[in-house]
């Protein structure tokens, strides 16, 4: 390895920051300077490389496909290096537990049980980022991704949280009484969809989604489903969420995909994890074992 090579280090510190944030303000708060050092280094690194990395030519800054390039590397290899910093220093344990879920699994899942957690670990921190896009867990600093799919995925160790198909539902209010025979039937009734990259977002690349009549509302997913049972509009979403509203007829069941292997996985980045992180997983596994123990009891009785 040629080291000579490498440009300096506080404007490789800086270009990373600011491909970190988009913005040359939030880039020099995150490293205690002006946000004209920041351009100062930027211009620096441009110069040094002798390579475009920032356009300009917008109102904003923007990276170009070298920049993307780099910014990827920079972020990836000072994200390990602050992992492996926080280790030996033993600053590691004290940060948050940092949690990526979506908001439909957030909503419906992980908050009205997050309590139990905090009863059995108060001191631990959590950040929970209720976010639909797919994260990078390394650049992004994510130490559990709670993910919808059949897995497993490349660069990460995944398990099974909880297992359960996709399913189209409906407020009666909104469909009546009607037969549905396929997803076509379903064209004369408005639709609500998640925001962004979610758990249905695969289903409506299978199967497509009816040229609604009524058109296509986005919202963010806690609010999904709430809508659905306003009879607001047909939606996609995990059989589990909406159960007890189908068995109760404040729902009804329009279509299932009986996907097998189908379901919420623990997705965490490779290698040994940090206690708290060890612990917050073993609590994810042991609720999700008594949500199942609860369904069987309740089929059974």
């Amino acid at each position: 390895m040629d080291w000579r090579n490498l440009p300096p280090l506080s404007a490789l510190r800086a270009f990373a920051a600011f491909a970190d944030t988009r913005n040359v303000v939030a880039a020099g708060e995150a490293l205690g300077v002006s946000h004209a050092a920041i351009s100062q280094q930027l211009r620096a690194l441009e110069s040094y490389l002798d390579v475009a990395l920032l356009d300009r030519t917008g109102r904003n800054l923007a990276l170009t496909l070298a920049g993307e390039r780099l910014a990827e590397a920079l972020l990836n290899g000072f994200a390990g290096m602050i992992d492996v910093v926080d280790e030996i220093t033993g600053r590691q344990e004290l940060r948050p537990v940092h949690v990526s879920v979506t908001p439909t699994f957030a909503a419906s899942w992980l908050m009205p049980r997050l309590s139990k957690f905090r009863a059995l670990h108060p001191v631990v921190d959590i950040t929970i980022d209720p976010s639909a896009k797919v994260v990078d867990m390394a650049a992004d600093g994510i130490d559990i991704a709670i993910r919808y799919g059949v897995g497993p995925w490349a660069g990460v160790e995944t398990e099974m949280l909880l297992q359960s198909p996709m399913v189209v539902v409906a407020a009666p209010s909104l469909v009546g009484d009607a037969q549905i025979t396929n997803l076509n039937d379903l064209a004369r009734f408005p639709w609500l969809e998640e925001l962004g990259t979610s758990e249905a977002t695969n289903w409506h690349r299978r199967f497509g989604v009816p040229r609604a009549e009524l058109g296509m509302v986005q919202v963010p997913g806690n609010l999904m489903l709430d809508g659905a049972r306003d009879g607001q509009g047909v939606v996609v979403t995990v059989r589990d969420f909406v159960a007890r509203d189908i068995a109760a007829g404040r729902l009804r069941e329009l279509h299932v995909e009986d996907k097998a292997g189908a379901g919420y996985h623990i997705v965490t980045r490779p290698g040994v994890q940090r206690a708290w992180v060890k612990a917050f997983a073993a609590w994810l596994r042991r609720e999700a074992r008594e949500d199942a123990k609860a369904r069987i009891n309740q089929a059974q009785s």
